[in-house]
């Protein structure tokens, strides 16, 4: 998985092995930086009540689109750590919740730019 800043946009491109098991090959992730209400690097709470699409093995792996009592959400975390949670307003998914090894870094960097 490989985030990026494109002027007012954040682009999240996954590679084929991750859209194969998220089973996202027609959506792509490019979320304008004023539609993010929140980032956060803690643990988000799992009352995911279904998956359609995606993938799972439970407390290993998840990816693919999940809905919540907010909504509709994508995730792609592997493991139990280093979380990075966008809270949206007005976009496809209401929340995205990755796993990456840089998510402090990315954290400050999204917050800095909602400023």
């Amino acid at each position: 998985m490989n985030l990026q800043i494109e002027g007012d946009r954040l682009k999240i491109n996954l590679t084929f092995l991750e859209k194969l098991l998220a089973l996202q090959f027609n959506y792509a992730f490019e979320i304008p930086l004023a539609q993010i209400e929140q980032v956060s690097t803690e643990k988000p709470s799992s009352r995911l009540q279904y998956r359609m699409p995606g993938t799972a093995i439970p407390g290993l792996f998840a990816a693919g689109t999940y809905y919540s009592d907010r909504g509709r959400e994508f995730w792609y975390v592997t493991g139990d750590r280093h979380y990075l949670v966008l809270d949206l307003k007005d976009e496809f998914y209401q929340r995205v919740v990755l796993s990456l090894d840089q998510n402090e870094t990315w954290a400050e960097r999204l917050a800095g730019t909602r400023v």
